[in-house]
């Protein structure tokens, strides 16, 4: 598909008709017509579709991608539907700068880009992460993985840092939106099972029409498992629809809906000699009571584009959005949610004496309320009232960036966001004769100055300097035991990197610096319980992103993710330049792909993680595995695709996350979440 026009869906009479005329007509012999005497011909109409207003097809998302100063990166949906597709590492596995991993083989893993949220060992905090350029996060910043589904995007973005700035984001990590497909790029009917160890079962049907000047696409998805480890029961329905109309030339409109119904047992961490025991048990605190994290999203978007001239977009979104929590851990939460947003966006394309610029402005605002209510835990069910808040969030920015052309092969970019931010608390259950109820402001102004050059057809380097701010979500301010008022966090990051686009590969790779004051560190005891959130002096978080895939012929390809971490206090009073704990070192993903035939293909894969800190005295650590996969698959009859997916192939015991906690002292606690043992899947997807 061009950045110019949408393909159809397939080719019609007529349009066929047009094209062997025109290939007639170019063809003739020349002496057939008479100079004197010309003959008239038939009029010929080549009919064309316009390009959606309100969604970029994947050409334009990599085009955009590949304008900003900074490193991207764009994920095609099609690349991960040769496998099991159940966690987000399966989708986001090989984004370069992404570090991803499943807490347990479940939806919830531990996300991350440049360090961002380190500290968070549960549900996501540190990203802005979007569905169809609209932000799931709540608008105190956090974020539930359970609520994306891979399987409904036909594209994922990602965004770098300040490299996000037009998704209204100034975080360390950046942005990452799942856009969804359309009636005009999606076929007409899918339907997909996938079966397998631990009882996994996972389906999809989806389907997508286009009607006049309307499409309509819409998916649902099951999933369930048993699970590795004891206590690890999960299901999983989602449904995602979107529907689209053409109300004019120049005028687009579309509107989503999410409905997503998760329920999830949580096993818990094991110390070391329970993993070295048997890595499948859960801790046994969870199963007495009963822990689990079950919610139900719903969720309704609505977006208009108006191209008023062939130089100008504007995008105006809405969404709002309803989420009741049920979640029993060392207290049963109770909470209910609701959101509402607004986005604005203008793009504007010109020239100024020769050289092309682009100018991005926009304003977002989010504005969500929490009802959270908290009980003691009796196993699993909810006793005598603890504590209970109502909390307002409040989230909005600012945005502007221009970028110009200096010449043929230098591009510069400079841009600003403003952000302010609210966060308030009513307790509306005094305990202990002490009424926390707080009210916290944060506002402040990220400016980036970014520069591009072209050195070669498909190739740039680029580097940039920007700030990035974040204020901390509920789960900072009242996640623990006690309400924490933290600051807000702040930091500088610099940034230097090249992408290549090739007909064989690409090859995208980043260094960056960030240096960090206050940085928002989640703190829990020895037994994983929170004990709250801390502001450190300053730390630095610097490191590499390699992302990589080549074709050395028509057969073989290969394809690999490098992750260097450096995170560390910068002369902490306490923990003077440790590590920060959290994260592995390093870490490699590769894979090496075999295609003798369209109906065949095997791909061997292995996964690399250095050893862990579990604490920031750096008294303690998980180390490092090796873990290698193996998967073969092809398509039958242009129509029947299937996959045999072998997970982890020599049963190796390996740790995919760890707690994090202060000072450990070297001594065993429960701090490991194991990774998944030897398994197999299989699926098979059918397309109309």
């Amino acid at each position: 598909m061009s950045s110019q026009f949408s393909a159809p869906r397939a080719a019609t009479p007529r349009c066929v008709a047009c094209v062997a005329s025109t290939l007639l007509l170019a063809c003739a012999p020349t002496f057939a017509s008479d100079p004197q005497n010309p003959e008239q011909l038939d009029t010929v109409t080549v009919q064309g579709t316009r390009p959606i207003r309100t969604v970029d097809d994947l050409s334009n998302a990599r085009r955009k991608a590949n304008e900003r100063t900074g490193a991207t990166a764009v994920i095609d949906g099609e690349s991960y539907r040769d496998r099991r597709a159940g966690t987000l590492v399966d989708a986001l596995g090989f984004a370069p700068g992404v570090f991803v991993q499943p807490r347990f083989g479940a939806d919830e893993a531990r996300i991350s880009i440049r360090g961002s949220g380190l500290q968070r060992t549960f549900h996501g905090r540190g990203l802005v992460v979007l569905q169809d350029g609209v932000p799931l996060n709540l608008a105190d910043g956090a974020f539930d993985m359970q609520a994306i589904e891979p399987l409904a995007a036909r594209y994922i973005t990602v965004y770098r840092g300040a490299n996000a700035l037009e998704y209204g984001a100034a975080s360390l990590g950046g942005a990452i939106d799942f856009v969804s497909p359309t009636g005009y790029d999606a076929p007409a009917f899918t339907g997909r099972v996938e079966a397998g160890a631990f009882d996994f079962r996972r389906g999809q049907i989806a389907v997508a029409d286009v009607s006049g000047r309307g499409d309509v696409y819409a998916t649902v998805t099951g999933t369930s498992q048993d699970g590795y480890r004891d206590h690890a029961v999960q299901e999983t329905y989602r449904l995602f629809g979107n529907a689209g109309f053409r109300f004019d030339e120049s005028l687009d409109g579309r509107v989503y809906f999410t409905k997503v119904d998760t329920r999830s047992q949580l096993p818990g961490n094991l110390t070391f000699a329970e993993y070295e025991r048997d890595p499948t048990q859960a801790a046994p605190g969870n199963v007495a009571g009963d822990q689990r994290r079950d919610f139900v999203l719903s969720r309704l978007a609505g977006r208009l584009a108006w191209s008023p001239n062939a130089n100008d977009q504007v995008a105006l979104s809405l969404s709002v959005s309803d989420k009741e929590l049920h979640h029993p851990i060392f207290q049963v939460l109770e909470q209910e949610s609701r959101d509402i947003g607004a986005d604005l966006r203008w793009r504007h394309e010109s020239d100024w004496s020769g050289h092309a610029a682009v100018l991005i402005a926009g304003v977002r605002t989010t504005n969500g309320s929490i009802d959270d209510d908290r009980f003691i835990n009796v196993g699993g069910e909810s006793g005598a009232p603890t504590n209970a808040f109502d909390q307002h969030a409040r989230d909005s920015v600012a945005y502007l960036e221009q970028q110009v052309a200096l010449d043929a092969r230098w591009t510069l970019a400079v841009g600003a966001q403003g952000l302010h931010s609210v966060r308030r608390s009513y307790d509306r259950l005094i305990t202990g004769g002490r009424d926390e109820s707080f009210e916290k402001t944060y506002t402040g102004i990220s400016p980036k100055l970014g520069v591009r050059m072209q050195v070669g057809e498909g190739a740039q380097v680029f580097a940039n300097v920007s700030r990035s701010l974040e204020p901390p979500s509920f789960g900072e301010l009242t996640g623990g035991p006690g309400v924490t008022q933290v600051d807000m966090q702040e930091g500088t990051t610099f940034e230097v990197g090249t992408r290549v686009q090739h007909a064989k590969g690409w090859v995208d790779a980043a260094l960056y610096h960030a240096r960090i004051d206050g940085e928002l560190l989640a703190l829990n005891d020895a037994n994983g319980n929170p004990l709250g959130t801390t502001n450190a002096d300053r730390t630095v978080h610097q490191g590499v992103e390699l992302g990589a895939a080549w074709d050395w012929s028509s057969q073989w390809r290969t394809s690999v993710q490098y992750l260097f971490n450096d995170f560390r206090f910068d002369g902490d009073a306490v923990f003077g330049d440790n590590d920060l704990a959290g994260v592995p070192r390093q870490q490699v993903r590769a894979e090496l792909r075999f295609s003798p035939m369209q109906h065949l293909h095997i791909v061997p894969g292995v996964e690399w993680n250095d050893a862990t800190w579990i604490d920031h005295a750096n008294t303690l650590q998980a180390k490092g595995a090796t873990v290698w996969n193996l998967r073969v698959g092809g398509e039958v009859a242009g129509r029947w695709s299937w996959f045999a997916d072998l997970r982890n192939v020599f049963d190796k015991r390996w740790i995919a996350s760890t707690n994090v906690v202060a000072d450990a002292g070297g001594v065993d606690g429960r701090h490991l979440l194991p990774g998944d043992g030897r398994g197999v899947f299989a699926g098979v997807e059918l397309r109309l």
